[in-house]
Parts: C-alpha cells; structure tokens; sequence
C-alpha cells in the first residue's frame, strides 16, 4: 500500500508513541510502519525529544530510534524564513512556530500534538492553515474516514 496521508508528529505526539506501547501515537507509528502513511518531523522536534527523554527515560533513547526507523518517519529540510514568521504570527512561543512553520512546508495532511496551548485550543490557528490539527486519537479517526470518502 503506498503512503497518501501525510502526517507530522511533534514532539508531544512523538513522546506518546515511545511511552505507551498502545496509545494512539504508537498506532500512527505503526500504520507508517506499513506504509500507510507518511510520518514526517522536523530537526527541531528530533531534538527535543532527544533532550526529553534524556532527563525523562534515557533508556528509551534506543526504543526512538528503533521506532523512527521502523516507522519510515521522514525528517523535512529545513523551513523558510516566510513561513516561520507566518507561525510566529500564529502560535507566540518561537519553538512551536518553528514546528509549525516545518509541518506547513512539508504540505501534510494532518498534524499531531498534545499541545493544548499553543495548538489544540488555538482556534485562529486551525482556521489558517491547509492541514488538520489533532490528537493522536483524533487523527486516527480522520485516518479512518479516508477509505470512506
């Protein structure tokens, strides 16, 4: 099956994925896994996640990088200047601007977080830009209705 919906996890969703072997995260990993969808993160969010789990479950630095590999996730080149003052405008905490303005260039369909302050409940955000925003869970269940359209 090859990939069509393209996905980008952020750091939030990307933790989840390695802590719960059955939380919906982990799910998005394994359907890249199988191609069933494209898995996309930026430098930035590599990064952190690298620094979380080394203060949080440094034992868990293997698990990542066995998952990331298994999961086929991309990682998206570096953004442009035009987009990340496009985010900044959008989400005012430069970290999040920056995974934002990443997943915008990467033109994906869907972008996981569980990030409530600065994504989920940012309502300005979700009516500007071309992707959907939404939990693990959430995208899940808009990957579902993709075979019912």
């Amino acid at each position: 099956m090859i990939a069509r919906n393209r996905v980008f996890l952020d750091t939030s969703a990307l933790f989840a994925a390695i802590w719960s072997a059955t939380g919906g995260g982990r799910m998005l990993l394994k359907l890249g896994e199988v191609a069933a969808v494209q898995l996309f993160v930026s430098p930035h969010v590599l990064s952190e996640i690298e620094n979380v789990l080394r203060r949080k479950a440094p034992t868990s630095l293997g698990v990542l990088t066995l998952l990331l590999d298994r999961s086929r996730v991309h990682v998206v080149p570096t953004l442009t200047s035009d987009l990340l003052e496009q985010s900044e405008a959008l989400v005012h905490y430069r970290p999040d601007a920056r995974v934002l303005a990443a997943a915008w260039a990467a033109n994906v369909d869907y972008f996981v977080t569980l990030d409530r302050q600065h994504f989920l409940n940012n309502e300005r955000l979700r009516r500007t830009v071309p992707f959907l925003i939404g939990t693990p869970g959430d995208c899940l269940s808009w990957y579902r209705t993709q075979f019912f359209k």
